[in-house]
C-alpha cells in the first residue's frame, strides 16, 4: 500500500512530510474510490489541507477530532466523518488513532451528501472499509475487489447522520462565549447569561446564534457537552465522575442529556463500541 503512515518510530516532522507526499500521491490516483491506512499518536494535528476528492474518515480506535470554519466535529470509534472535496480541514488525534479513510470522486455515484456530517458505520461497512484498505492499489482489479469497492461506494449515501458536530458562529462576541463553553462546559449556563455577555437582547441573540449556526444553544450546549464526555468515557473514565465533573447534579440528568442525542446510554453504547471492535463483531 502506497505512504502508509504509522506513528511506530517516527518523529511529528516526518509524519507532517508522509502526510504531504500521500497527499501529492492521492492527486495523482484514477478510479473512483482511494482507501489508505494511517496510525496516529495521541495529539498527533494533521495541518489544514484540502484535497479533490471526498473523504470518508473512520477511527478504529480512539477519538478523532476534526476542524474546519465552519465548526468542529468529533469523530468516535464506530462512527465517520464525511468531507466534502474541496473543504479545507484539520484533524486532531485525541488518544493514539488507527484510521481508515475512503476518498471518493465527488461525481462517483448520485446520492453523495453534499455537507460535512459524522455518519455512523454499522458492521457491513465497517468490514468493507477494512477489506478495501487492504486491496491492491494498481489496476487491474480483481473481480471481487470491483464488487467490494463498488458496494462501499452504494452503501455511502445511506449511512446514518449522527449529531457530532459543533458549528461556531460567525460573531466573534457569541464565538468567544462558545470557545469558552467548549474550554468550560456546564449544563446550567442560560441563555439569559449568554445574551448579556455578547450585549444582545434574548430575542436577537437567538435569532443570530440559531442563523449562524443551524442550532438552537441548547441543542449546541447539549453536543458541546458530548464533545467533553466522549474522549474521557472512550479512554474507560466512570460515567460517574464525567457527568459530575462537567457540572451534572447526577448520573441520571447526564444519561437523559446521552439517550437524547445518541439514543441509548452511556454504558450501552460503549459497550457497543467494544463489541464491534473485536474480530467478528
Amino acid at each position: 500500500m502506497p505512504y502508509p503512515i504509522s506513528h511506530a518510530g517516527t518523529s511529528a516532522r516526518n509524519l507532517d512530510r508522509l502526510q504531504h507526499d500521500r497527499l501529492e500521491w492521492l492527486e495523482t490516483r484514477s478510479g473512483p474510490i482511494v482507501a489508505l491506512p494511517s496510525e496516529y499518536p495521541d495529539g498527533y494535528e494533521v495541518r489544514e489541507h484540502r484535497h479533490s476528492r471526498s473523504q470518508l474518515l473512520h477511527a478504529l480506535t480512539g477519538v478523532v477530532l476534526v476542524k474546519t470554519r465552519y465548526g468542529r466535529w468529533m469523530v468516535p470509534p464506530d462512527h465517520a466523518m464525511w468531507i466534502p472535496a474541496g473543504i479545507e480541514h484539520a484533524v486532531e488525534m485525541l488518544g493514539n488513532v488507527s484510521m481508515r479513510s475512503v476518498y471518493v470522486q465527488p461525481d462517483a455515484i448520485d446520492g453523495l451528501p453534499a455537507q460535512l456530517r459524522v455518519v455512523g458505520v454499522g458492521d457491513l461497512m465497517r468490514s468493507l472499509i477494512v477489506e478495501a484498505v487492504a486491496l491492491p492499489d494498481e489496476p487491474p482489479l480483481p473481480p471481487r475487489a470491483t464488487l467490494l469497492l463498488n458496494l462501499l461506494l452504494h452503501e455511502i449515501p445511506g449511512m446514518p447522520e449522527r449529531p457530532l458536530g459543533l458549528p461556531f458562529p460567525a460573531d466573534p462576541r457569541i464565538a468567544a462565549l462558545c470557545r469558552h463553553f467548549v474550554a468550560e462546559p456546564s449544563p446550567h449556563a442560560t441563555i439569559d447569561d449568554w445574551a448579556r455577555q455578547a450585549g444582545m437582547s434574548r430575542r436577537t441573540f437567538t435569532r443570530t446564534f440559531q442563523r449562524q449556526t443551524g442550532l438552537s444553544l441548547s441543542t449546541w450546549r447539549q453536543q458541546a457537552l458530548l464533545f467533553a464526555a466522549l474522549p474521557r468515557l472512550a479512554e474507560g473514565e466512570p460515567v460517574t465522575s464525567v457527568a459530575l465533573d462537567l457540572g451534572y447534579d447526577s448520573v441520571p440528568a447526564f444519561t437523559t442529556m446521552f439517550k437524547r442525542m445518541l439514543g441509548t446510554s452511556p454504558r450501552s453504547y460503549l459497550s457497543g463500541s467494544r463489541d464491534a471492535e473485536r474480530p467478528g463483531g
